[in-house]
């Protein structure tokens, strides 16, 4: 299958260049761009892609605003954010609106072609330094904020055990390893705890873990 993309973003050279690199790979097809939050939106409805990269910083409609509002819908792409620094403040918020992940604007051809697969295969593109500073920014606000851990309650031990690893930002291989069982098991337990708690991927579940105060920074 073809990866249909759009690419929301107000720089047309990131824009031109990005699709450049995209439609040269023989799965990948930008379908359509627009150059700010508002347009992304009509685009999106009109074209329907699988995949959105999205820029944080836009006028008219920033890319949280317009990922919140993709992603209310139930049949929602998935939503790669772009960004210019790794580090960026509005990594939190963007994980929060749903977004599955993050990627740096200076990406190689392989890098980007490969994150778009990642995200339209369900999976989640989170790299141990964005996955730091999501933890940083829950120690700024002082976690948890949510107040309710009722859903937890639906969980096996050893699921919440896999839910509190993938907080602290280990790997399914990590995981495993830790929990001394097969990267599948590891894999079958997410994909449960996701189901349970109605998440929609692992950034989602690690923003769950640390507002319902499962894991905390600096555990």
């Amino acid at each position: 299958m073809t990866v249909r993309v759009v690419i929301v973003d107000d720089q047309g050279m990131v824009r031109s260049g990005f699709g450049v690199l995209l439609n040269a790979q023989p799965d990948i097809e930008v379908v359509g761009e627009a150059p700010d939050g508002a347009a992304g939106l009509a685009r999106v409805a009109e074209l329907r892609p699988d995949v959105v990269l999205m820029d944080v910083r836009m006028p008219v409609m920033d890319g949280l605003e317009a990922t919140r509002r993709l992603l209310a819908a139930a049949d929602a792409p998935k939503v790669l954010m772009l960004t210019t620094f790794d580090l960026d403040d509005y990594v939190y918020e963007a994980l929060r609106a749903g977004a599955s992940g993050f990627l740096l604007k200076d990406a190689s051809a392989g890098e980007l072609a490969d994150a778009v697969r990642v995200v339209a295969a369900g999976d989640a593109l989170l790299s141990p330094s964005v996955t730091r500073k999501l933890i940083a920014e829950f120690s700024r606000l002082g976690a948890p904020r949510a107040p309710s851990r009722g859903k937890l309650d639906e969980l096996t031990e050893r699921e919440t055990e896999v839910l509190a690893l993938v907080a602290r930002g280990l790997s399914n291989g990590e995981i495993a390893e830790s929990l001394i069982v097969a990267e599948q098991t590891v894999k079958t337990h997410f994909g449960r705890v996701l189901m349970k708690l109605g998440l929609r991927d692992r950034p989602q579940a690690i923003v769950y873990a640390y507002e319902v105060g499962l894991v905390r920074p600096g555990d």
